[in-house]
């Protein structure tokens, strides 16, 4: 890899880092759906016009828009709003790892090698010492929130495998177009859901009534979250192995957690520092554990 892609690696990790406490932030004042919706409204409705779309069929833009527009970030959205810290779900974000590699299985053909399996009993034991530590109180993390976001997470992977797909049909398509297309997708079902669950009235006045910080967490999650790092992500993927590209994402999970404890004041009781400190684990054993086990035993 150039520096120059180190740097944009590392830039998407400061990103997605940061994306929960804005998160966070915005939903203080908007609702999960409206949040939503406006997230990837201003993610795609200002590009269309100009930005063509991406050259491949239109169904894997549809699901792709479904299944991570409204179905990740929608419940994740709903996760924080009940009770999920946003550094605890920077953690459980990154077992979409290991939903991609269970469902790449029966779904592409692609076969776990006995290193993953291990990362994913590591991480799983991780999980639930993790959801063990949950509970009601200021600044914990709920169970209703730790399963919602699992449920996000899921919805990451299966998102994962439609880029794939979509790339064994059109392997040359822009990521930039794909991005902002795709982001079209959910903000009718976003919509109608914040009117059904808050009436007109409410969401129009939550929007014509939005301050500084609510303005700015909804750029910050459409720009830079959705526009500039998925497509910085994605285009990252297509020049170099998954094996190089996604151990980087080891380190949202830290920028995540220390910037959460920053901006709210977020302490991990030391069950959830264990559990967080398996799942990390388990995620390298994963992603680099053949090159691990290759130098212990040279060295041995």
């Amino acid at each position: 890899m150039s520096r120059g892609d180190y740097l944009r690696a590392l830039g998407v990790v400061v990103i997605w880092g940061l994306n929960f406490v804005v998160m966070k932030l915005g939903l203080q004042a908007l609702s999960p759906m409206l949040l939503g919706a406006l997230r990837f409204a201003v993610a795609s409705l200002p590009f269309v016009l100009f930005v063509p779309r991406p050259r491949m069929p239109w169904r894997f833009v549809a699901i792709y828009g479904l299944v991570q527009g409204l179905g990740q970030f929608g419940l994740l959205f709903v996760a924080i709003q009940l009770g999920m810290t946003a550094g605890m779900a920077s953690v459980v974000m990154q077992t979409q790892a290991f939903f991609t590699m269970i469902l790449a299985g029966p779904l592409l053909g692609e076969r776990a090698r006995g290193h993953q399996w291990l990362g994913l009993c590591v991480a799983a034991l991780g999980l639930v010492v993790i959801a063990a530590g949950h509970g009601e109180g200021p600044g914990q993390m709920t169970l209703i929130g730790f399963v919602l976001t699992l449920g996000a997470a899921f919805m990451w992977a299966t998102s994962n495998l439609v880029v794939r797909f979509a790339g064994r049909v059109a392997a040359d398509y822009d990521p930039f177009a794909f991005i902002v297309w795709s982001s079209l997708i959910p903000i009718v079902p976003f919509v109608v859901l914040a009117v059904a669950s808050e009436g007109l009235a409410h969401s129009w006045l939550s929007v014509t009534q939005m301050g500084p910080r609510e303005g700015f967490a909804v750029l910050y999650l459409a720009l830079l979250a959705t526009l500039l790092a998925y497509t910085m992500w994605t285009r990252l993927l297509k020049r170099h192995t998954a094996g190089r590209v996604a151990p980087f994402s080891l380190l949202a999970p830290v920028v995540g957690l220390w910037a959460a404890s920053a901006a709210f004041g977020e302490q991990l009781p030391a069950a959830q520092w264990l559990g967080t400190t398996a799942v990390l684990v388990g995620l390298l054993i994963n992603q680099v554990g053949p090159h691990l086990f290759r130098r212990l035993r040279a060295g041995c």
